[in-house]
């Protein structure tokens, strides 16, 4: 894969503010995906779809449901770079449990798609009641390079599938899109962190996630009060618990992400909610 030039760089790390876990650099800028659970569901939500079963787990959400679609600007410093949409699709049956398909994209502006042109897409298959990964999908577009990768989890059993590997993981393992919504459910108090199970790539990882402050803040679509969160890991070569991306999330039931900021090594990239459609909240 050839080199790529900064501003290649300033697209391409539209992952790292997508995704929440900065664990992908520019040679993995994975913003993508397919369709979730191509050929094992309707994509339709049937009755008495929830089983019973070993997961037992259930969190409360009250903060996104479907319909709900947030719109980003991604800007490397004052430079406008492309757009960004995370948006809950729809309910789905998968694995015989109710469902949500969550689908982010991401784009570059024309400008940057004269000489480096980005059309990614990601999908992650989440659990509507114990709110934890069962799909993850990906389909990269960007300039000459295309990737299409996926992997999936046995929640029941306690294994992910990637590639021909099967591996080990803890029990109710993200990826790295339902990391995001998973964090919006829980209570977040400043000074304090909570802990989580990631699964990227082929590796795990054990990540913290850290509330360090209220902020006020402005971005296109309004006036927000937040809360910051900071994701940090032991794993070397990841963060290296130098805590490179941090996400403002506004301080209410909702704890919508407002804004995401990743420091580079020349300046910085950040999205910036420039609209939002709010969605149905559901209890199973």
């Amino acid at each position: 894969m050839p080199e790529r030039t900064l501003i290649c760089k300033i697209v391409l790390g539209l992952i790292i503010i997508v995704g929440l876990v900065p664990v992908f650099y520019f040679v993995s800028v994975e913003v993508g995906i397919a369709v979730a659970a191509a050929g094992e569901t309707d994509l339709s939500l049937k009755s008495n779809s929830l089983s019973s079963d070993a997961l037992d787990r259930y969190i409360d959400n009250y903060s996104f449901g479907v319909g709900e679609k947030l719109y980003f600007d991604i800007n490397y410093g004052f430079i406008n770079a492309g757009t960004a949409t995370m948006e809950v699709v729809r309910l789905i049956e998968y694995e015989n449990r109710p469902c949500y398909l969550i689908e982010t994209t991401a784009n570059s502006n024309s400008f940057f798609s004269t000489f480096y042109k980005v059309r990614d897409r990601i999908e992650s298959v989440m659990d509507a009641v114990g709110l934890f990964s069962w799909r993850f999908e990906k389909n990269l577009r960007e300039g000459s390079y295309s990737a299409d990768r996926m992997y999936s989890f046995d929640q029941r059993r306690n294994l992910a599938f990637y590639k021909n590997d099967t591996i080990p993981v803890e029990p109710y393992t993200q990826d790295p899109i339902s990391t995001l919504y998973y964090t919006r459910t829980q209570p977040l108090k400043v000074g304090q962190s909570f802990f989580l199970n990631n699964f990227i790539d082929g590796d795990k990882y054990h990540l913290e996630v850290r509330v360090l402050k209220k902020e006020k803040i402005t971005v296109k679509a309004g006036t927000f009060d937040c809360l910051v969160v900071e994701p940090m890991t032991s794993s070397v070569g990841v963060f290296k618990n130098e805590g490179r991306l941090k996400v403002w999330l506004t301080d209410d039931f909702l704890k919508m992400p407002v804004m995401m900021k990743s420091k580079v090594l020349v300046g910085s990239i950040s999205a910036e909610l420039t609209g939002y459609n709010l969605g149905e909240i559901k209890e199973f």
